[in-house]
């Protein structure tokens, strides 16, 4: 398979943004609004009386509104990524993608504010007047010296938190993975010489919060473009660089870098030579954190050193510096004890639990993600992965445990050990899934033929595909039909392989396989020669049996069951199991599953029990607790009707195959999902919380109700159905999935590839 370093082109990027909603953002309603008496309560008159409340007692704002859960992520655009100064509504994408970011991994609503000025002043006074709507202020990419001003002056006008991200969120998870390559190589913080490379905003942060941590202050060589900078130097300083000017003879980068034992590359690709690396202390720490690409790379340095411990900013090399371990969780932490301000105990505290995480043991869940890479602590894994499950309780409650310490919480946590468990209920569990699938995709990428390849969807999925560092993608279709259509779509698709029957020298053994499975079922061999030549769905499973490929998507332009039977002429169900569909639905950040949508009609008692094994079996394998309900209209024979006995029965035969799991019913679907309501009627029920498997009567009811929940929108996704079952990895989009739902049930099917591979439980 041909090397290619994984990346998005403009039109996947501007697709993205424009489809649908235009951005990235909406604003929900989080009370019922389907009455006058609701919107009475919400709006006037009843809206009167919180407002009133809070006149008398502004802290009251945290709670009858949503102040405490509120951030603004607000910038000028003066220096937009890697970019440059795009101007305040260039910034927006950006500010829109961080509020995506604060909601997905902590639970925080961002508002994105682009303040069209350059001015300190204007743009002071303007956050400042804005800043009793929110719980916190997240600035972002703002130019220094200006970035360092803003900050200061609206933390002392402001009384909640505000957190300039580009200089202490880079700050804190470099020094998170600096404690630890401190204590891999038995080096003392207090001893260390230090270089800090890049002045800007991150390199002053860097700098004042390694000093907090414990390295001397004349032990730091800060560096910028002219140089070392030393007490007395009069060229390009600042009151914030002369805060860490020391007595040295060191002028250049190359005289600082001698001898020695840590350096924070906080500036441009390049900046840091083979030969100054060599010229380090003994078993060097290295950071080259410029975005896109590093200082120096890994591969580098190894051709110099073999006993450096090295980290970037990029997620293809081991210990990333990635923000996104730290801001959500920080102003998380800093919101529920409704602090004032992130100071630097706080700080110091996420970087302290940042560092000890890395130590514990890996979650199977994120191990697997990263296959074939050290996922334990040691030189290649001294920062945790930007998706472990733990991250949204291990740093919160360190950052409000400082904040309750140090006196700036307004509001204290009582119950830490309840606190945890109201945090892990806010992860987005179908984000955490697919990140943990993609990683493993990555990882052990597949060769997927996409059966439908003429069609211009799955043309543009099959190279968003590969972009995605996913694996090879194979079209089914004829080679000048496809070309002239990524032609016409401005596509270069070189990399993608085409396959057709008409010239396929494999088109007679394809045709022997099928006539030899299918001769007792009717069929001549002309019928079968027939079904390989012109059944596009058939000759991609022959690619798929014969390990051509070694997954497939379809189902464009045929439906579920026509694009099934297709495939299963070729390809057989694992030996005890049976093809079912499963879907998964994401309602209000819960994960449930509905089977079998799509595959069995109205299954005996015992296929309902069969379908409940496979789907908690899958359902295990995702990180969950399985939680069967079997649907009815009925609770437990009331009403009794010759339809629900069916249902009760295939509890019955669960009941004799000594299952692991839980599971109950026959029962109601609100039932089913509202557990206080299930002990309450019913306390003898099995289930220990609410049910996250829907084991549907028949396949119409299943499938009805997952359209219904996909088109009713609200934030809610349905993913699927996922098929399972099969011998080969097979996955069937419904017909006019989008350029996104191929990629993902790809992707979905290259891992379930993988999985087989390692004889592991496929998700």
């Amino acid at each position: 398979m041909p090397k290619h370093n994984s990346r998005i082109t403009d039109a996947e990027a501007l697709e993205l943004h424009s489809s649908g909603r235009p951005g990235k953002l909406e604003i929900r309603a989080t009370k019922p609004l389907t009455t006058q008496r609701d919107l009475a309560l919400a709006y006037s008159p009843g809206v009167a009386v919180p407002c009133l409340r809070i006149a008398e007692d502004p802290a009251a704002a945290y709670d009858y509104t949503a102040k405490g859960n509120l951030v603004a992520v607000i910038s000028n655009g003066t220096a937009v990524l890697g970019l440059g100064n795009l101007g305040a509504l260039g910034s927006k994408p950006v500010m829109e993608g961080k509020a995506v970011l604060f909601k997905r991994f902590a639970d925080v609503d961002g508002i994105d504010l682009e303040v069209d000025t350059e001015n300190v002043d204007e743009f002071v006074n303007c956050v400042r007047f804005l800043g009793k709507t929110f719980g916190g202020i997240n600035l972002e990419d703002i130019k220094a010296p200006e970035c360092f001003i803003i900050e200061q002056r609206l933390q002392e006008l402001l009384d909640i938190p505000v957190f300039h991200d580009d200089q202490h969120g880079t700050a804190i998870i470099a020094a998170a993975g600096l404690i630890n390559a401190l204590d891999l190589t038995g080096k003392d913080i207090k001893k260390i010489k230090m270089v800090v490379n890049g002045a800007g905003s991150a390199g002053i942060a860097c700098t004042e919060l390694v000093k907090a941590l414990g390295v001397p202050h004349e032990n730091i060589l800060l560096c910028d473009t002219r140089g070392v900078i030393y007490q007395g130097r009069q060229d390009g300083m600042n009151q914030w660089k002369s805060a860490h000017a020391v007595p040295t003879d060191d002028r250049s980068l190359e005289d600082a870098m001698k001898n020695a034992d840590v350096v924070f590359g906080l500036s441009i690709k390049g900046a840091l030579t083979a030969d100054m690396v060599k010229s380090m202390a003994p078993n060097p720490i290295i950071f080259a954190m410029a975005n896109p690409d590093p200082e120096i790379t890994p591969e580098d340095v190894a051709t110099v050193r073999d006993d450096a411990i090295v980290a970037t900013g990029r997620s293809d090399y081991p210990n990333q510096v990635n923000n996104v371990l730290g801001f959500p969780y920080i102003f998380r932490g800093a919101l529920d004890v409704r602090a004032s301000s992130i100071n630097m105990s706080m700080k110091v505290a996420a970087a302290m639990a940042l560092a000890e995480l890395a130590r514990e043991d890996v979650p199977d869940e994120v191990g697997k993600a990263y296959a074939g890479r050290q996922m334990r602590y040691g030189r290649d894994y001294i920062i945790p992965a930007p998706f472990d499950p733990r991250l949204i309780t291990v740093i919160p409650c360190a950052v409000a445990k400082a904040a309750m310490d140090s006196g700036v919480s307004r509001k204290d946590i009582e119950d830490f050990e309840a606190y945890e468990r109201e945090l892990s209920a806010r992860l987005d569990p179908a984000a955490t899934t697919f990140m943990r699938i993609a990683q493993k995709v990555k990882s052990h990428p597949k060769r997927v033929v996409f059966a439908e390849g003429e069609e211009e969807s799955a043309i543009r999925a099959a190279v968003s595909f590969y972009n995605a560092g996913y694996g090879m993608p194979l079209l089914v279709g004829r080679e000048k039909l496809i070309k002239s259509t990524m032609k016409n779509l401005g596509i270069n698709g070189d990399f993608i392989e085409i396959h057709n029957a008409t010239n396929s020298e494999q088109r007679e053994r394809y045709t022997d396989y099928v006539y030899e499975r299918m001769q007792r079922r009717g069929m001549l061999y002309r019928d079968c020669q027939r079904m390989v030549n012109q059944n596009r769905n058939i000759f991609a499973a022959c690619l798929l049996t014969h390990g051509v490929a070694d997954a497939m998507v379809t189902g464009l332009t045929r439906s579920f069951a026509v694009s099934l039977e297709d495939a299963m002429q070729a390809i057989n169900c694992k030996p005890g199991k049976r093809a079912m569909g499963m879907s998964m639905m994401i309602i209000d950040g819960r994960a449930i599953f509905v089977a079998d949508t799509s595959v069995n009609e109205v299954p005996t008692s015992e296929q309902l029990a069969d379908i409940a094994v496979q789907a908690a079996s899958h359902v295990q394998s995702m990180g969950y607790e399985p939680r069967v309900a079997f649907l009815s209209f009925s609770n437990f024979g009331n009403p009794t009707r010759d339809t629900t006995t069916r249902i009760r029965r295939a509890v019955s035969v669960l009941d004799t195959m000594n299952v692991s799991f839980e599971y109950e019913g026959e029962m109601q679907a609100n039932l089913a999902l509202d557990f206080d309501l299930q002990k309450r009627l019913f306390p003898f029920s099995r289930l220990t919380g609410p049910a996250n498997i829907l084991i549907m009567p028949a396949l119409h009811s299943a499938n009805i109700t997952t359209k219904l929940i996909q088109k009713a929108g609200g934030g809610t996704a349905v993913i699927g159905p996922i098929l399972v079952g099969l011998e080969k990895p097979v996955q069937i989009v419904p017909m006019g999935a989008t350029v996104t739902d191929l990629v993902t049930m790809a992707a979905l099917g290259a891992y379930e590839a993988s999985t087989n591979e390692m004889d592991e439980p496929f998700l």
